[in-house]
C-alpha cells in the first residue's frame, strides 16, 4: 500500500477509499526555536519531541504520493549595480591609478605592561547546621533543597547513620531546560526536575537551623479608651501578646504596661491617670488581637481625658438625676476637688 508523503500524516492508505477528507497534515515545515517545537503553519508550541510528533495537522485533504514541497529560502533583494569608479590618474606608461595610495602602517609604541592582579581566593562556604538544643516538632521537613526528609524522632532522624542528600545551589530554568546551579544535569519536564537527586551528602539534616539571638524591638501600639459610671476601659491593640509574660501594674494615679509579642517585639507604656483608681478592683485580659484593661474609678467623676491635662476645666458625675454639663440636668453634683462651686 502507498504511504502518504504529507507532513504530519505519513500513513498507509488505499486509493479506493481515499477522499478529500482522508488526510490531516501540516502544509508547512517544522520550527525549532529556544527549546520550543512546532509547525510554521499553526501556533501550537511544545517542549518535548514526543509532544511535537503528536500535534494534530491543521489542514485536511487527500492522501498523496507526490514528493514533498521544499520551501525555498526567501528571495534576496535585487542587486544594485554600482558603476565602476573612474581612475584618479593615468601614468605615462598607460597605467591607471585608482584612489589614494594606502598609508604606511604605523607601529604603536608598546604600552608598559602591568602585572596581573593576584586572584583573591574565594571564601569557603560555611553551611548552616542544626542547634541540637532547639526542639524539633514532629513532621518538620529538612530545609536543605532536594532532601525532603521529615523529622520522626531524635534517634531516627539524627546521628551518624542519617544521610542528607541535597543541592547546595539554586534552581536554574533556561530555554526550556531545568536543573541546579551546583550540578550539570538538566531535564525538560518539571516532574523530572523534582526527582533530581542531590549532589552533596552529609550526616545531619537541617530542621531548625542555628539558634538566633533575638534583638528586642520596642514598638508602638495604638490604644483607645471609653468610660462608664464606675470604670475606665482601655484597649491596647497588639496581636499575639504572650499572656504568661504580660504585666499591667495598677497604681492609684498611674498604670505601667509591659507586653511581649513574637519576633522580639515589646510594648511598654507608663501612663499617668486623669483621676485616681482602685488598684484592687482593676484587672486586664489578653485577647487575640488586643489587651483589654479595666480600671475601677475611685470616685464617680466623669474623666475629661485619660491623662492629666491642663485643658480640662470641669469634673462631673453620672447619676439618675443628671450631672453638671449633661443635657436635662436638674441637680449639679460636684466632687470635693472640683474648682466649680454652685450657689443655691
Amino acid at each position: 500500500m502507498p504511504v502518504c508523503t504529507h507532513r504530519g500524516c505519513e500513513k498507509s492508505y488505499d486509493e479506493a477509499t481515499n477522499t478529500d477528507t482522508s488526510c490531516t497534515f501540516h502544509p508547512q515545515g517544522p520550527i525549532f526555536h529556544e527549546g520550543l517545537k512546532g509547525w510554521s503553519c499553526c501556533s501550537k508550541r511544545v517542549i518535548s519531541f514526543d509532544q511535537f510528533l503528536a500535534i494534530p495537522g491543521c489542514s485536511i485533504g487527500r492522501h498523496t504520493e507526490a514528493p514533498r514541497e521544499e520551501f525555498a529560502p526567501a528571495p534576496s533583494d535585487d542587486k544594485v549595480e554600482v558603476p565602476a569608479p573612474a581612475p584618479k590618474k593615468v601614468e605615462s606608461n598607460g597605467t591607471e591609478v585608482y584612489g589614494a595610495p594606502a598609508p604606511a602602517p604605523t607601529v604603536a609604541a608598546p604600552k608598559p605592561t602591568t602585572p596581573a592582579p593576584t586572584p583573591v581566593p574565594a571564601a569557603p562556604i560555611v553551611e548552616e547546621e542544626d542547634d541540637l538544643s532547639v526542639p524539633v516538632p514532629a513532621g518538620k521537613t529538612c530545609k536543605r533543597l532536594g532532601c525532603g526528609q521529615s523529622y520522626v524522632s531524635e534517634a531516627e532522624s539524627r546521628g551518624d547513620h542519617v544521610t542528607c542528600q541535597y543541592h547546595a545551589g539554586t534552581p536554574v530554568f533556561h530555554e526550556g531546560s531545568k536543573g541546579w546551579s551546583c550540578c550539570p544535569r538538566k531535564v525538560l519536564e518539571f516532574d523530572e526536575f523534582l526527582k533530581l537527586k542531590g549532589c552533596r551528602t552529609t550526616n545531619q539534616h537541617l530542621f531548625v537551623g542555628a539558634k538566633k539571638e533575638q534583638v528586642e524591638e520596642l514598638v508602638h501600639c495604638r490604644h483607645d479608651w471609653y468610660q462608664t459610671q464606675t470604670h475606665i476601659n482601655l484597649s491596647i491593640f497588639a496581636k499575639k501578646v504572650d499572656g504568661k509574660t504580660a504585666v499591667v501594674e495598677f497604681k492609684e494615679r498611674e498604670i505601667n504596661i509591659d507586653l511581649r509579642m513574637p519576633d522580639g517585639k515589646r510594648f511598654k507604656l507608663e501612663l499617668p491617670l486623669f483621676q485616681p483608681i482602685e488598684p484592687v478592683g482593676s484587672s486586664f485580659e489578653v485577647l487575640g488581637t488586643k489587651v483589654e484593661i479595666t480600671m475601677k474609678k475611685a470616685n464617680g467623676i466623669s474623666w475629661a481625658t485619660l491623662e492629666p491635662s491642663e485643658g480640662a476645666k470641669c469634673w462631673t458625675t453620672f447619676g439618675t438625676t443628671g450631672g453638671a454639663g449633661t443635657v436635662g440636668s436638674k441637680v449639679m453634683h460636684l466632687a470635693t476637688d472640683s474648682p466649680l462651686y454652685a450657689e443655691k
